[in-house]
């Protein structure tokens, strides 16, 4: 966060919030079905998906009087 003093009465706030900023992957679970009717399943143990999204960075400016 960085405030900037526009006046006697007036500031300007600017801010930055980063969310996963190392980019980390958390993965699902993977697929828990090993056997089906027709034999071994070819996606048993396959992870598809993250549980959480990728990095994200959210700006904001906030004018205070």
């Amino acid at each position: 966060m960085k405030e900037t003093r526009l006046g006697e009465r007036m500031n300007l706030q600017f801010r930055a919030e980063i969310f996963n900023l190392l980019n980390r992957a958390n993965f699902n679970m993977p697929n828990e079905v090993v056997f089906t009717t027709s034999g071994v399943s070819p996606t048993a143990g396959v992870i598809t998906s993250t549980t959480t999204t990728s990095r994200q960075v959210q700006f904001g400016l906030k004018l205070l009087w």
